[in-house]
């Protein structure tokens, strides 16, 4: 394995990871219209709304630093960036924002932005720097893997200490995820996943609004007044939406029976506006993101690259997919964003850091003009 990328690369974008990405972020400024003008009738322009372009405007311009920044300066950043939001999360929960018994926010001079998201990209980002230090040994050593492992686990705690298991719970699986690609053997996950599906367990069993999210996934329909009223909302939209949906801006869930619609459920009024064909091309865009993504990552040549491209583009679609089974009913309720649609400036930031990073790997590393037998390397 060569040391880093070919030199002399041509400077494009992937088009598959732009088309996919470019439908998702457009989709999210109609939707997102669409949410939230029947809310604000008495304003040209709803803030939420605005709200939403800010957030995508500050992201394009994350997305343009992180794709012009050498690899080498990310990886040298990795570290400090991670300890950075560690800051942010232990500012939260001493100086944080409780909105709704959660306590993820913090505001400075009128910003208000939620450090876990941040936490999610640095995290798997310090991840991918620490694991690609060199090793001769085919297998990541275990003592590279506790290392690797505690980087996420950190934050992950403080996620749950705010509370947001969702989000923490996503944080392990994705830095699992890298730690598996990393080469660590599969056995050595045995044991931790046991642990922690029981400490998760017992976290429910012991939080009063996490065994009522429980309780209104297994039942929402008994619980429709209560912990499961979103849930059966949610069904609500998608039956009345049908094959073909009730027309863009037609949708009444939004008019405040379905709480959060345009936050985590937006996908719910999709399906009632633009139907199961509208559902199945949000999808198919995250797929393509998927497949395109991956496929950039396998053709990294330096390790780093490898590891990062691969972090990125699970936290841009494995979010996207959890969150898409929330909505169906078929996973308890999170409180998971829709990447590049939800309403969200920090998530739609973060999004769109990682989708720079992302676009910057693809660049540096293109795909081969001769055959080769091998494109890259897990």
């Amino acid at each position: 394995m060569s040391r880093g990328p070919r030199p002399n690369a041509p400077a494009s974008i992937d088009p598959g990871i732009a088309i996919a990405t470019g439908f998702l972020m457009g989709l999210g400024v109609v939707m997102s219209y669409s949410a939230t003008a029947a809310l604000a009738l008495d304003a040209k322009i709803p803030p939420l709304f605005f709200d939403h372009l800010l957030g995508l405007l500050l992201g394009l311009s994350a997305a343009t630093v992180a794709y012009v920044m050498p690899s080498s300066l990310i990886r040298r950043l990795a570290m400090p960036f991670w300890g950075l939001t560690i800051a942010l999360l232990f500012a939260t929960l001493l100086f944080g924002i409780e909105v709704n018994g959660a306590q993820r926010w913090i505001e400075f001079r009128g910003i208000r932005f939620q450090p876990g998201e941040l936490a999610k990209c640095a995290t798997l980002i310090a991840g991918a720097a620490w694991l690609s230090r060199k090793d001769d040994r085919r297998e990541l050593s275990t003592r590279r893997s506790v290392q690797a492992a505690g980087i996420a686990l950190l934050p992950a705690t403080l996620l749950l200490l705010q509370p947001d298991l969702g989000n923490a719970v996503v944080l392990v699986v994705l830095a699992a995820g890298l730690l598996f690609i990393a080469g660590t053997p599969w056995p050595r996950f045995v044991l931790p996943g046991l642990a922690g599906v029981v400490l998760v367990s017992l976290y429910v069993v012991n939080n009063d609004y996490a065994w009522r999210r429980i309780m209104g996934f297994l039942d929402p329909f008994r619980e429709a007044q209560g912990a499961g009223w979103q849930l059966v909302q949610s069904y609500v939209a998608f039956g009345q939406g049908g094959l073909l949906g009730q027309g863009l801006g037609n949708g009444r869930q939004k008019l405040e029976y379905l709480p959060e619609v345009h936050t985590d459920f937006v996908l719910a009024l999709i399906a009632e506006e633009l139907g199961l064909i509208g559902v199945l091309f949000v999808l198919g865009a995250f797929a393509a993101l998927w497949v395109a993504g991956t496929r950039a990552a396998r053709r990294a040549t330096d390790r780093f690259d490898l590891f990062c491209a691969f972090g990125m583009v699970t936290l841009l679609t494995v979010p996207a997919f959890l969150n898409a089974s929330v909505v169906m009913g078929l996973v308890p309720t999170k409180g998971l964003t829709l990447p590049f649609i939800s309403y969200g400036r920090t998530s739609l930031v973060v999004s769109c850091f990682a989708l720079g990073i992302l676009l910057g790997i693809a660049r540096r590393h293109p795909p081969r003009n001769t055959h080769s037998t091998r494109e890259g390397a897990w």
